[in-house]
């Protein structure tokens, strides 16, 4: 091969690799230039629409008449029929139907009522029931009120005791077609479980110290499937041979961070009065700091405020001690969700009387009411906001309405009439509970979201 050839061969391929050489820089160049250069984008809002749901008929669950345990010494366990309540009921379109439920472990006795509204269109009523008992035996002592409420698949029961001369019954309630197999689980120091079986249409009740047996401080957690149930929980108290209050609890959805109890009364006692108000919390499934604020009605500071250290699923007590007689509002909150209650009464024997404040929800809508019959009430009005809210009150069966002026961090109350539904209307959110209060007669009712007001909500397809 001659010279001439192999100097063209070796300067082609010279220019071929120069050519590469200069495209890879290029590209090296191309990349850089692109990551720090602005890459185009495509951005797509998702689909969303929002849809208010159509309603179904306003459903509560009234709880029927009070137990009584242990009246026959060979069935200590048995139960009977001690009293019926007088129900308050009441709607936007008239009175609620109501129908009886089931009670077959009770001969003769008035069961449960299930209240309905029935939806008319896209519109469900308002719709809102209170029951109350007054009782005088050697048994059974005292005054009760319980709203009549929503059944639910979870809700808790905070303020059991199994101490000597104390009966409390847990009540479930279920108001559907189908059978509710329910657990009860307990939080304390001897954890235990329960599972019953609630026939449609019916009530069965289970004496507390079946299943609670080496807790004093118990908290129940009540879990269904198959069907929702209303769970309740009825206290009675015996000192020496005196009886000494009876009351209704109503269940709690479940843990929240924070909670407000409104319409607490600290009553005057004569000596010790640890025990007159007293808080019990649980802080399920994790420990908590948990910090309690307690504000007198009126007052634009706290009367009283401290921390309580709780360990995991273990209840834990307190006493709300030292306050001036009069009407407060609880704060209680954590960093971890949480179950609690106020229990308040006015005396230790004979003519005194107890009750179990459960927390208020917070209220932004419209909602109705009932007051039960019984003594002297007073809605107890508590706004947390940072806005002054004016609440407005109004009979359901006509009469005059009533307005009253709430400032930010402040509580406030109303009188309002037994046995009357009313409507209430506030322009800033407000937590409120139906607080009676006599001689030997205490009960607190929160007032909840009424039962058919259905909001908007926003779907994504």
């Amino acid at each position: 091969m001659s010279s001439g050839n192999r100097a063209i061969r070796v300067a082609a391929t010279s220019a071929r690799v120069i050519t590469g050489v200069a495209v890879i820089a290029a590209c090296v160049v191309g990349v850089a230039t692109a990551v720090h250069a602005p890459w185009p984008t495509v951005e797509h809002d998702p689909a969303q629409v929002e849809v208010t749901p159509v309603p179904g008929d306003s459903v509560l669950v009234c709880n029927g008449d009070l137990r009584a345990l242990g009246r026959d010494a060979s069935a200590p366990l048995d139960m009977l029929s001690a009293a019926s309540p007088t129900v308050t009921t009441g709607g936007t379109d008239g009175r609620p139907v109501s129908e009886g439920l089931a009670v077959t472990d009770l001969p003769d006795a008035e069961g449960p009522q299930l209240l309905t509204g029935p939806v008319d269109g896209r519109t469900a009523p308002l719709i809102a029931g209170a029951e109350s008992v007054t009782i005088a035996a050697d048994d059974l002592a005292g005054y009760a009120a319980l709203p009549c409420g929503v059944p639910r698949l979870e809700s808790w029961l905070i303020g059991g005791s199994i101490d000597t001369g104390t009966e409390d019954i847990v009540t479930l309630t279920n108001a559907s077609e189908v059978p509710s197999t329910v657990t009860l689980s307990v939080y304390g120091a001897a954890r235990s479980t329960r599972t019953v079986i609630v026939p449609p249409r019916s009530q069965t009740a289970l004496p507390l110290t079946s299943f609670a047996a080496g807790n004093d401080l118990p908290v129940v957690k009540v879990s269904a499937v198959g069907a929702p149930v209303r769970a309740a929980l009825q206290s009675s108290l015996v000192r020496v041979l005196d009886p000494a209050g009876i009351d209704l609890q109503d269940s709690v959805a479940g843990p929240q961070q924070k909670l407000v109890f409104t319409g607490v009364q600290a009553l005057a006692a004569n000596g010790d009065d640890a025990e007159m108000a007293v808080l019990r919390v649980l802080a399920p499934g994790a420990d908590a700091r948990v910090q309690v604020t307690v504000q007198a009605e009126g007052a634009t500071g706290p009367a009283d405020e401290f921390t309580v250290p709780v360990d995991a699923d273990l209840p834990a007590q307190v006493s709300l001690s030292g306050l001036e007689p009069g009407q407060y509002t609880v704060e209680v909150e954590a960093d971890v969700p949480l179950i609690a209650g106020v229990r308040q009464q006015d005396g230790f024997g004979l003519d005194s009387d107890f009750a179990w404040v459960t927390p208020a929800p917070e209220i932004d809508v419209d909602v109705v009411f009932a007051v039960p019959a019984g003594p002297d009430a007073r809605l107890q009005l508590a706004n947390t906001s940072d806005q002054t809210a004016t609440v407005t009150i109004e009979p359901l069966d006509g009469g005059e309405s009533q307005e009253v002026v709430i400032p930010a961090g402040e509580t406030g109350g109303i009188a309002v009439a037994g046995r009357t539904t009313y409507r209430m209307q506030t322009t800033a959110p407000v937590h409120a509970a139906v607080s009676l209060s006599a001689p030997g007669a205490l009960a607190v009712l929160p007032v909840q979201a009424s039962s058919g007001g259905e909001k908007p909500i926003t779907v994504y397809p």
